[in-house]
């Protein structure tokens, strides 16, 4: 499994449109084959920072991800919303057997 955190730091006169340009992107991912989860969550304590959680049943399944239309069309327009580089981090998981 790989999880994905992706960190935005959002302009606040663009919040509005950067939340709504996500859905779509969300809905989407969410619809992939592969997709364990695709959540964005707004940060409590830091204004205008947001992080998507993701989660896939592989590489593979991020690789399609990340050529998808969807996807693209998002990384083509996240720049004009962000005050600071995106900051993305990968972890690979392994579910636990109790």
């Amino acid at each position: 499994m790989i999880i994905i955190h992706a960190t935005f730091h959002v302009n606040p006169a663009k919040e509005t449109e950067f939340v709504n340009e996500l859905a779509p992107l969300v809905r989407a991912s969410q619809a992939e084959e592969g997709n364990v989860a695709y959540d964005l969550h707004k940060a409590v304590a830091k204004e205008n920072v947001y992080t998507m959680v993701e989660v896939w049943r592989d590489q593979e399944a991020v690789g399609l991800h990340n050529s998808s239309a969807h996807f693209q069309a998002f990384v083509a327009k996240a720049k004009d919303y962000l005050t600071a580089p995106l900051d993305v981090q990968a972890f690979e998981g392994q579910p636990l057997n109790a």
